[in-house]
């Protein structure tokens, strides 16, 4: 896999530094480094590199300003500004000058990284996007809603599935995912998981299976939930929603998944494995 270029523009050399650090060991590699306005625009012409961080604030020209002079350089320039400012009108001006997302300070390298990489897809395939910024989310989501929801500690392993369609037994609970990009989410686990799961959330020694059936239901709709609030947050293009959940049961239940680049999150616990198979459309 190519490196992807980044050039970082900020005034302070700390900030530049940590950027710098936050990419180190990495699939990006910063190829230039700007303090101000003008060294900006003239490296940026001179290395073409494929996503610039930004500053809002250089002593020579505000982020705004530099950005937009990039952008009459290369109209399919892909910026990234971090500034400790991020309200609807600095970003309804940073659109008009061709930004392409924006990060508040102080911003973490998790967040760095997802961002640049749903900018440079096109630099590190859809499936490395998908798995590294999406669905590890995903996971995060998955785990702690087992543990706030359940009080269940989880181990959690993500694989990437090769198959057409998905097999499972005993319940699951679909959601679709609406936005750019589409997609489906699928939460399920065998009966006797099921039972007992249900059994703890509700806090009663016995439960019917309409009642823990309902219990997951509601279970999955909150963590996928979670899980696409967590991805807006990070990506602010993606506006991703989630349709209302449907639940099926039965045995030897096959979920299709022809359109989709699907990766199956489980979670091993004590009381079972519980499953989160997340697909995503194969373009965005």
């Amino acid at each position: 896999m190519e490196k992807v270029r980044v050039m970082v523009v900020d005034d302070s050399k700390i900030s530049r530094m940590m950027i710098s650090s936050m990419l180190a060991k990495t699939n990006f590699e910063v190829c230039a480094m700007a303090e101000n306005a003008a060294a900006a625009i003239d490296l940026y012409a001179k290395t073409r590199p494929d996503v610039v961080t930004m500053d809002m604030n250089l002593p020579d020209a505000d982020g705004v300003e530099c950005s937009r002079r990039i952008h009459a350089i290369d109209s399919n320039c892909r910026i990234v500004m971090i500034s400790a400012m991020k309200d609807a009108k600095l970003i309804m001006h940073g659109r008009l000058a061709g930004i392409s997302s924006f990060l508040q300070k102080p911003i973490s390298t998790n967040e760095l990284l997802d961002t640049l990489m749903i900018l440079c897809q096109d630099k590190v395939g859809i499936n490395t996007v998908y798995r590294d910024s999406y669905v590890t989310t995903y996971a995060k989501a998955f785990a702690d809603g087992l543990s706030q929801i359940g009080g269940l500690e989880s181990e959690i392993e993500i694989q990437e599935e090769d198959v057409g369609a998905l097999n499972l037994d005993g319940v699951a609970v679909i959601i679709g995912i609406v936005g750019e990009p589409r997609g489906r989410v699928a939460f399920y686990m065998d009966t006797e998981t099921m039972l007992k799961f249900a059994s703890r959330i509700l806090q009663e020694d016995t439960v019917s299976e309409f009642e823990a059936q309902a219990a997951v239901e509601e279970t999955g709709n909150i963590i996928a939930g979670h899980g696409i609030s967590r991805i807006n947050d990070v990506i602010k293009d993606r506006e991703m929603r989630l349709t209302p959940p449907g639940i099926i049961s039965g045995v030897n239940i096959k979920l299709s998944n022809p359109d989709l680049i699907a990766f199956n999150i489980k979670a091993k616990t004590e009381l079972g494995n519980i499953f989160m198979n997340v697909g995503f459309a194969r373009s965005v």
